[in-house]
């Protein structure tokens, strides 16, 4: 079975946000740079639900607006500990575009998951994710002219 989530690719004035996560399925990680994402709950009504959630758990705010959801997924598979802990093979990840309309005084990590959450020049991003969200920033957000 695989783990629907939803995550964003947030700007505002040409940078893009993501959080520092520090902890995973598996307990303590070491620390990595990613984009805000999480997996969908019962309660959802929508992907859009469940992303401003998300957003709201791991950022502390809700000046967000969803433009754009993507038409490719993030996608990878659990390791075999993440995989008997979650009870799950993988995760997909419907990505969308957010655009932050607040003035950065109400980014605060919520939780012991996250331990920064900082803005990164659009051109300085992709050698921080990991390589399933770093393929998809070069094929769907790097690309310079496209929709």
């Amino acid at each position: 079975m695989i783990r629907m989530a939803v995550g964003a690719v947030i700007q505002k004035d040409g940078k893009l946000l993501l959080v520092h996560k520090v902890k995973g399925a598996q307990g303590k990680i070491k620390g990595t740079w990613d984009f805000p994402k999480g997996g969908m709950e019962p309660q959802d009504k929508s992907m859009e639900a469940a992303l401003l959630r998300e957003l709201e758990e791991e950022t502390g705010s809700t000046n967000y607006t969803i433009t754009k959801q993507f038409e490719d997924r993030i996608a990878f598979r659990f390791d075999a500990i993440t995989q008997q802990k979650l009870g799950y093979l993988g995760q997909e990840t419907t990505m969308f575009l957010v655009q932050y309309s607040g003035d950065g005084t109400d980014l605060k990590p919520q939780d012991d998951e996250i331990d920064d959450i900082r803005w990164f020049s659009i051109d300085h991003v992709a050698p921080l994710l990991f390589p399933e969200a770093r393929l998809f920033l070069e094929r769907y957000v790097l690309v310079r002219g496209g929709d």
